[in-house]
């Protein structure tokens, strides 16, 4: 039985948690936030410090319909990793270190 449907919080819960904790497996500092716009739509963009990811957008009907879709999760749970990895730790592993010469 697929995990799906729910009303637009209960969606809303589960994709921030399913953000978080993939965004989270790159680095534990790494926040996720989440917009509700128009009761339809939802923004999310992972925050480091002061860096921040461009946004994603989802679909409540999508999200609610997908999220019982392990393909989807999993191709989901990609984008949400590499997304950290390229936006928010990239610029911090090309920074020199203090002892640096």
């Amino acid at each position: 039985m697929a995990f799906s449907g729910g009303s637009y919080d209960e969606v809303a819960r589960w994709l921030w948690n399913f953000l978080t904790s993939h965004a989270k497996r790159e680095h534990p500092r790494i926040e996720v936030a989440l917009e509700h716009v128009d009761g339809r739509l939802y923004r999310a963009q992972l925050t480091f410090g002061d860096r921040r990811s461009p946004e994603l957008e989802f679909d409540y009907r999508d999200v609610a319909e997908l999220r019982g879709n392990l393909d989807w999760c999993r191709e989901l749970a990609g984008r949400v990793r590499q997304l950290a990895r390229e936006h928010l730790l990239t610029p911090l592993a090309a920074q020199p270190t203090s002892g640096a010469r």
